[in-house]
């Protein structure tokens, strides 16, 4: 007996990827840019800490309620549309099946075989087959704020927690080269493994966010070193 086609592409973790990616590289650019400001400015060992702790803190909030926000209004979006394709399926059925055999036309099948597959799967899921195939809204995409929200907290957090570990470790002479050091390795890492896991060239990936970050950084440092104060 032949066991069922079960393939798992990487394009099923976009939406958790995405999350995640975006708070562990904001956790780690934005703790280790505050970090590095206050310490350009001459601030006291004490001081470097409690402004990492505190970014880490407001940071994780920040990342877990604009997500929320954000995915939650998509999700809005997709029920709202999903609300006027039912509403349009219980006014007029034969007119969203010639709508669906059309869109299948227009990838290629032939007009007899586009009525049959358009029948088929409106027989067995006529609004399933209309976000698929017309409104683009799948399982794989659908909006999840909660997940989201979550994701983006605890891996802004966790990135977070790299340059404040390595501030209270370091000592307050060494701080600027240990923690740009380290989190610009800790940023080509999450860069690469970004890549890899959404199946994209790990390179380019990879640099592109160590770029970005460096210049993040650099410019708050220059900002501390113009407002330095005697810590």
């Amino acid at each position: 007996m032949k066991k069922g086609h079960n393939e798992s592409h990487r394009i099923a973790n976009i939406g958790w990827l995405r999350a995640a990616v975006l708070g562990a590289n904001d956790g780690i650019i934005s703790t280790a840019s505050l970090i590095m400001g206050v310490a350009a400015a001459h601030a006291s060992h004490q001081n470097l800490l409690l402004t990492g702790v505190a970014g880490l803190a407001a940071g994780s909030m920040s990342m877990a309620t604009g997500e929320y926000v954000s995915v939650s209004s998509q999700s809005d979006t997709e029920k709202a549309a999903l609300a006027e394709e039912q509403a349009e399926l219980d006014k007029d059925f034969d007119a969203e099946h010639r709508e669906l055999a059309g869109i299948y036309m227009s990838r290629g099948l032939d007009r007899p075989l586009a009525g049959q597959v358009a029948t088929r799967l409106m027989e067995h899921d006529a609004l399933g087959a209309h976000a698929r195939d017309e409104l683009g809204i799948s399982e794989i995409t659908t909006a999840r704020p909660l997940q989201a929200a979550f994701a983006s907290a605890t891996s802004f957090a966790a990135g977070a927690a790299l340059p404040l570990a390595v501030t209270a470790f370091s000592p307050s002479a060494h701080v600027l080269p240990v923690v740009s050091g380290s989190a610009l390795a800790a940023l080509f890492g999450l860069g690469a493994l970004a890549a890899k896991t959404g199946g994209a060239p790990v390179l380019p990936g990879a640099m592109r966010i160590t770029f970005w970050s460096a210049l993040a950084m650099a410019v708050t440092v220059a900002v501390g070193s113009i407002f330095g104060v005697s810590g």
